[in-house]
């Protein structure tokens, strides 16, 4: 259990190196640069060949940094990982955000287990790996691969899926006080954050996107006592959400009737759809749905978990769930389309992410041969109107608001 005042200074650093930084736009490590011009603290890039990021000078590591540094972004390998962990170490950098994949979401256990050791002898806050990283609208901290970056409210989310941040974030009206993206929570997990958010002046309601908790008994403890409003919304509902939540962030999902047992019990709400925490009306699409059995294909693993535990419960069939990342371009979708047998009912969920080509996926489906089987789910509003009008144009099913 991490002490608050430590999760206080990991939400407000005022200086944050990015490992990774990048001239390139399109990289992670470019995209975070860009999105922390307005931060109200200093930014240090590390990049191994770049002598400037910008017009920002640049490391070639953590260790030729001479700065004091309150936080740390990785955008890099996750082989690289151990050794840019072990130089914060060294350099008693306490908290550090693992933007990188690779660990256990993809079964790699040694790795897992070299940084688990690197982590216990630095006695380091690590939030990730696999994450989406954190925003803090109060000094314009915002490491997230989100198209738009919201404005300053009285919600919190905190979630396991950082994607799902992509989608709430472009909602106009809806403002947020904080959010926080736990990735495969090798350390920082859901109560560390609850407990702020609960204490946290600026926030009037917390909403948890949830597909495993580490400490269940102190989570529920802590939205039992909260003046708060706490709104929870669990992934793994039904068997094959379950799976679905479990490839996803390596989240070994426990069975959602022990979950909402201790939460009835100790009288939290638990919502089944996201849209709905916001107080926002949920758009049905099982009208469109013809046929029993669908076929997933999503950038955003917590938004095909949630459709996945909704359809099941009504009685569909999912035969497959097709993860293409949050990094997914149009050929990824175009290579997964391609293996699919045309007749099948296909539901492709895009979340707005930095990186995501809307507007060539919009072409591609548009001119697909799987066209008349397509449903779309543009998750948003801002960052996909533009795609929703070309699609509705051509009487393809599209929806924004469908879990």
């Amino acid at each position: 259990m991490k002490s608050q005042q430590e999760i206080k200074k990991f939400l407000n650093p005022k200086t944050i190196a990015i490992v990774g930084a990048s001239n390139n736009s399109k990289k992670v490590g470019g995209i975070l640069i860009n999105k922390l011009k307005n931060f109200k603290g200093k930014i240090i890039p590390i990049n191994l060949k770049e002598e400037k990021i910008g017009k920002l000078k640049s490391y070639s590591s953590i260790k030729k940094c001479k700065k004091n540094i309150d936080l740390v972004v990785i955008a890099t390998p996750a082989k690289t990982i151990p050794k840019i962990l072990t130089q914060c170490m060294k350099k008693k950098i306490k908290n550090v955000i693992i933007i990188s994949s690779g660990f256990a979401e993809e079964n790699n256990k040694r790795l897992t287990r070299k940084l688990e050791k690197i982590i216990k002898k630095g006695k380091l806050n690590i939030l990730g790996p696999n994450c989406f990283g954190i925003f803090n609208p109060t000094i314009n901290l915002d490491t997230t691969f989100s198209k738009i970056t919201p404005k300053k409210g009285n919600i919190a989310f905190i979630s396991q899926s950082g994607a799902l941040w992509s989608y709430i974030a472009d909602l106009e009206k809806i403002k947020f006080s904080g959010f926080v993206s736990l990735g495969n929570m090798m350390d920082l997990e859901f109560s560390d954050f609850l407990e702020y958010y609960i204490k946290d002046k600026k926030t009037k309601k917390i909403i948890c996107y949830i597909e495993k908790l580490k400490d269940g008994k102190r989570f529920v403890e802590l939205c039992k006592n909260s003046k708060k409003e706490v709104l929870l919304i669990k992934a793994g509902r039904t068997e094959r959400g379950e799976k679905v939540a479990i490839s996803h962030t390596a989240s070994i999902a426990t069975d959602f009737q022990i979950y909402n047992t201790a939460f009835q019990q100790a009288k939290i709400k638990v919502k089944n759809s996201l849209i709905e925490a916001l107080n926002l009306k949920k758009e049905n699409i099982e009208k469109f749905l013809t046929r029993k059995e669908l076929t997933i294909i999503t950038n955003a693993g917590g938004a095909g978990a949630l459709i996945t535990d909704d359809l099941t419960e009504k009685g569909f069939q999912i035969n497959k769930v097709i993860d293409v990342l949050g990094t997914a371009k149009t050929e990824d979708y175009k290579r997964v389309l391609n293996r699919i047998k045309i007749g099948e009912k296909i539901i492709l969920i895009i979340t707005p992410q930095s990186m995501t080509p809307i507007n060539e996926i919009v072409k591609m489906i548009i001119g697909s041969v799987h066209r008349g089987y397509i449903i779309a789910l543009f998750l948003g509003q801002k960052s996909v109107k533009e795609a929703v009008e070309k699609l509705r144009q051509k009487n393809i099913p599209v929806f924004t608001r469908g879990i």
